[in-house]
């Protein structure tokens, strides 16, 4: 995740201690801290999204992980002292479960959050999240109205969202909305920040694609290149303008690590004064952190280096610890994610700013070149502004 608003604006949020770390001062990042989990806990969904990740289905898949074997799991997280476990799904307010296990989490010293798409979200469950202890509620909204309706497979599915938001705010809930970026709805960005002013919404995440689950093959729906670059800018542009009106509302872009290279040219450029604090913030961050600081584990109990390499498991939770697992770098792909400098290809490998960006999402070289190494289709930055064609980082 890029924190625009900290970047840009300078203002700290609750968390930036996960995205920064407080690290003696001689690290430069904060890898070799435990990860963020992100828990697909259910396969099963309500609603049909395109773009799905998880390919997520009407019915849950074979062998699901039963309490008990989830609470065992969470046990292991809380026994590796990982700091937050993120339950998403398919749609995780269809396990029936879902809520004892949060209280669980919480209870072990482990923070809850959830990821929905929010159309299940009435006042009571809304009232029943926040007892169970989830600490944000994650909603998903991919444009305004039919847009978003597209997007989910199901009519009316935006109006059901949009309440399960209201009724959040309304129970005391921090609600972080989460919007996918593509072609089709990225001229609905700025009736996302209105949204924002008026329902009273603490946080937006804006998410760049993953060529994986049903988005995978669809990839014309991603934006191009000189796009993206000013989708980027106008989202600092309505931070900033937020901010200079007293709104402090937390604003993060995600899966392309591309977007803290940009926002230091940028502070560069307009607040050079920032510039050295904006590179040490992006340097303790390291960049993309799959296999490193962010991890998922899917329905069945299988271990991912994201929740977007389903594909590819390290071993299964049922089998042995968590944190075993995610220590074992004798798989090849998991010592690579750990320290993948060296083995990256292309522009990526040539990159002036390697360290404050890590090579970006492997998964979508992947998915593009067939080669996890290869450079990442979807940076945006000419070779004069990531410093191939002549050195232009400060060091």
């Amino acid at each position: 995740m890029i924190s625009i608003s900290r970047l840009l604006c300078g203002v700290a949020a609750p968390g930036d201690s996960l995205r920064y770390g407080e690290v003696d001062p001689s690290e430069q990042s904060i890898s070799n801290l435990p990860p963020i989990v992100v828990w697909n806990s259910t396969k099963i969904c309500n609603l049909k999204c395109i773009h799905c990740y998880a390919n997520a289905t009407q019915i849950p898949a074979d062998g699901e992980l039963s309490t008990s074997e989830s609470k065992s799991f969470i046990e292991d997280l809380a026994d590796f002292n990982v700091p937050v476990l993120l339950f998403s799904g398919g749609e995780p307010l269809l396990r029936g479960d879902v809520l004892e296990l949060a209280t669980y989490a919480r209870e072990l010293g482990v923070r809850p959050v959830l990821s929905t798409n929010g159309t299940l979200i009435t006042d009571r469950r809304a009232k029943d999240i926040r007892n169970a202890g989830f600490g944000e509620v994650g909603i998903s909204l991919d444009g305004i109205g039919d847009i978003n309706d597209s997007f989910r497979g199901v009519d009316g599915a935006y109006a059901l969202a949009l309440q399960g938001i209201r009724n959040c705010v309304a129970a005391g809930l921090k609600v972080s909305l989460r919007f996918t970026i593509t072609r089709d709805n990225c001229q609905d960005i700025p009736a996302i920040f209105d949204l924002l002013e008026k329902e009273n919404i603490d946080r937006a995440c804006f998410y760049h694609l993953a060529y994986v689950g049903r988005a995978d093959g669809k990839r014309v729906h991603d934006v191009a290149p000189e796009q993206t670059k000013l989708i980027i800018s106008q989202i600092c542009d309505r931070t900033t303008d937020m901010y200079s009106r007293g709104l402090k509302k937390e604003i993060l872009t995600v899966d392309n690590h591309a977007d803290g290279v940009y926002v230091y040219i940028r502070v560069r450029r307009d607040q050079p004064e920032r510039a050295d604090e904006v590179l040490s913030l992006l340097r303790r961050n390291g960049g993309n952190n799959s296999g490193r600081r962010i991890g998922a584990v899917d329905e069945l109990g299988n271990v991912h280096a994201d929740q977007f390499w389903r594909h590819y498991s390290f071993g299964n939770v049922c089998e042995r610890k968590f944190g075993d697992i995610w220590s074992d770098t004798s798989d090849p792909l998991m010592l690579g994610l750990k320290n993948r400098k060296a083995l990256l290809k292309g522009r990526c490998a040539r990159c002036n700013y390697l360290d404050i960006c890590n090579g970006n999402l492997r998964v979508r070289a992947e998915s593009v070149h067939g080669d996890v190494w290869a450079e990442d289709p979807a940076c945006y930055l000419s070779d004069d502004e990531i410093g191939i064609n002549k050195d232009v980082i400060q060091k």
